[in-house]
């Protein structure tokens, strides 16, 4: 490197630069180093991250994988079309309900009340629908909207009146199954007709082999299609971005992936309705949390309420509607469980619910401290605590058992999430 070859102004005016020390080198992004290294560029690049704690989805995928080859080697049917299918529709119903703990725990704070709350949306579809005549349609409308509600009550406590989200969420996990208890009354358990909506909703199947793999080509075209635009954007305005070769990978991986999965299920039924709809609401809801203000400010609120609310956040309102997501998703994952129960029972929303969907957004990778994570954590964590079960199942494993490794799997989350962020913040990054 040279020295500044613009001099002082005698005249005491402006510079256009300070002198440059003898030896100083110019700092370049990393990233932009990286992608000109090529492969080595990315390896070493990969372990940088590491060493700084920056995992990523890298554990669970690697859990992932474990638990598959495992039940595979024990029992040759746990890939089979028929289970992988099953599988899809199991994780469905909790999976929403981990939606919308994600958002929760994004702000670094818990929500207890969201099984109560699930149980209650399927007595209130029950009852209107089955006992009173009450459209489909509307009944559904108001389950969902009940769930929304009382999420939005639980936030307003919080925010407004300080009650800790804790205390007021568990005097609603104990409230709201009492009141689906009053509601459902002396029958206790209220059947679904199998003709109609809620019911298909887990039984069926898109026969056609072409809207698996339709599925399948859209997925992938989106995502390109997606990283594509955002790194000609960053590109455009002299942001480090993704090379076209780096997007091709990444793309090529997740055509691998996806069309092994509609090929898979159309080795059974086809491919089942209610995975279409788990897997939109997570597109739905990682776009607003990674690409709008919304999503920011929760990532924002979770990291420093007190940044936040110097950056000009309104910090109430972004915790009441986030407790009223987490509200409305126990709802909609509510109705899912009792599609496939094919009842309203009052049973619903209960045992290791709650636990499960808690579990799963923690063992996908969202920080239980706050302000990290990621909407697909709740597919992860799922494919990890239904696998478990399912695999469990095939080999006639008691559920004690199954409980004892489910919660051996969710200490293990909570561990290497604590290691992560004291190794980031050793690194300067946490």
């Amino acid at each position: 490197m040279t020295t500044n070859t613009h001099t002082p102004d005698p005249s005491g005016g402006p510079v256009d630069t300070a002198p440059v020390a003898k030896d100083a080198v110019t700092a370049v992004d990393p990233r932009l180093l990286v992608r000109e290294e090529g492969l080595q560029g990315y390896l070493k690049e990969f372990g940088r991250k590491l060493r700084g704690g920056d995992l990523g989805a890298l554990p669970v995928v690697v859990g992932i994988a474990v638990i598959w080859a495992i039940f595979q080697w024990k029992d040759d049917a746990f890939l089979s079309p028929k289970n992988l299918s099953d599988l899809s529709i199991l994780i469905t119903g909790t999976g929403l309900i981990s939606v919308g703990i994600v958002f929760v725990l994004l702000l670094g704070e818990i929500d207890l009340s969201v099984g109560s709350v699930s149980g209650l949306a399927a007595a209130i579809l029950a009852v209107l629908n089955i006992n009173h005549g009450v459209p489909e349609g509307i009944a559904v409308l108001t389950a969902l909207a009940a769930g929304a509600v009382l999420g939005a009550l639980h936030g307003f406590f919080f925010a407004k009146i300080g009650v800790p989200a804790f205390v007021v969420t568990l005097a609603g996990l104990l409230a709201w199954n009492g009141l689906m208890l009053q509601v459902l009354g002396t029958t206790g358990t209220i059947g679904i007709d199998d003709d109609s909506f809620v019911r298909s909703l887990t039984a069926h199947y898109f026969t056609d082999i072409a809207a698996a793999y339709g599925a399948a080509t859209v997925a992938v075209v989106g995502f390109f299609l997606a990283q594509f635009l955002d790194s000609r954007r960053r590109a455009a305005v002299g942001i480090p971005s993704r090379p076209l070769a780096e997007i091709l990978v990444r793309t090529a991986v997740l055509a691998i992936l996806a069309y092994a999965a509609a090929w898979k299920l159309n080795e059974y039924k086809g491919l089942p309705l209610a995975f279409v709809i788990f897997l939109v609401v997570l597109v739905f809801f990682d776009f607003l949390v990674r690409r709008t203000s919304y999503g920011r400010k929760v990532i924002a609120l979770g990291g420093s309420v007190e940044a936040a609310r110097r950056a000009g956040i309104n910090v109430a309102a972004i915790r009441i509607s986030v407790f009223a997501i987490a509200g409305f998703m126990a709802a909609s994952g509510g109705l899912i469980i009792a599609s496939k129960t094919a009842s309203a029972s009052q049973q619903a929303g209960t045992g290791n619910l709650l636990m499960e969907a808690i579990a799963a957004a923690v063992i996908g990778g969202t920080s239980l401290f706050g302000g990290r994570g990621s909407v697909w954590s709740a597919l992860l964590g799922m494919l990890v605590i239904g696998s478990i079960s399912s695999g469990m199942n095939l080999l006639g494993v008691s559920n004690s058992i199954q409980y004892m490794i489910t919660g051996a799997v969710l200490l293990a989350a909570v561990v290497i999430d604590s290691v992560s962020r004291r190794t980031q913040r050793s690194a300067g990054r946490g």
